[in-house]
């Protein structure tokens, strides 16, 4: 699990473990706040801000408004699938990525970027073919994959690839 260093000085990872005095920030995913979560309570809690769950086991849609929030402040990995509505294989991987976010939160964000609504995303990312699934910590690529693939293949590829 790739560990990071937050602007305070401390240190904590993404996968938990750190002491109880470490917090990670963990966006929002609907108002995009960043809030300070202790490792122990990952999973749970609401929004300081908004007041809604930051955890719903469910990917979030972003944009480029939104993209820094979860991709670059954020503390957890972050699993983009790039896909665009026109895409029969990225309409087939759908069902598939909304599953693995119920199986990989709260260690992992999953999100979804529409090429179409967002090219300067994709273009960030070199995206050539849809769907494309980009793994993402502190606004780096750590891993990508293209194509569609059944939900075991997937989530076992975010676990080998962050070393859960």
């Amino acid at each position: 699990m790739p560990t990071t260093a937050q602007a305070s000085g401390q240190s904590s990872t993404a996968g938990h473990s750190s002491t109880g005095a470490d917090s990670l920030h963990v966006a929002c995913p609907h108002c995009d706040t960043l809030n300070r979560v202790p490792p122990s309570r990952l999973g749970g809690g609401k929004c300081g801000r908004c007041g809604n769950a930051l955890f719903e086991g469910k990917p979030v849609a972003l944009d480029a408004s939104r993209f820094a929030a979860h991709a670059e402040r954020g503390d957890l990995p972050l699993l983009i699938d790039f896909w665009a509505e026109w895409c029969g294989p990225c309409r087939m991987m759908a069902p598939v990525f909304a599953q693995a976010a119920a199986q990989l939160e709260p260690q992992v964000r999953l999100a979804k970027i529409d090429t179409e609504a967002s090219p300067d995303l994709a273009a960030r990312f070199g995206i050539r073919s849809i769907p494309s699934l980009v793994l993402v910590h502190h606004g780096r690529e750590i891993a990508r994959t293209a194509g569609a693939m059944p939900l075991p293949a997937l989530v076992g590829w975010v676990r080998q690839t962050l070393g859960q």
